[in-house]
């Protein structure tokens, strides 16, 4: 399946742009809230980068539930890690 170069160019742009922000982000002192803000914008780029290059959008409702176990199970992992530290 050949895929169109118009979305990709696009994905491509999103994702420049998410950087910048991520970047001048750096710059802004908003506390608490550069953490919110970092992890938003991450999580947008992720999911750009799952839909778009890992063509999850055109893909079955198996190759889906998949993904979203993966998610899932890193998310498990992170707790785990966090509560141990945090511990």
């Amino acid at each position: 399946m050949k895929a169109s170069t118009r979305p990709l160019s696009l994905t491509w742009l999103a994702l420049l742009v998410l950087l910048a922000l991520t970047v001048g982000s750096a710059y802004l002192k908003l506390g608490p809230l550069n953490l919110v803000l970092n992890l938003s914008i991450s999580g947008a780029k992720a999911l750009l980068v799952a839909v778009v290059f890992m063509h999850l959008r055109q893909s079955g409702p198996t190759i889906r539930v998949i993904a979203v176990a993966g998610v899932l199970w890193l998310m498990i992992l992170i707790g785990f890690g966090v509560s141990d530290f945090l511990s």
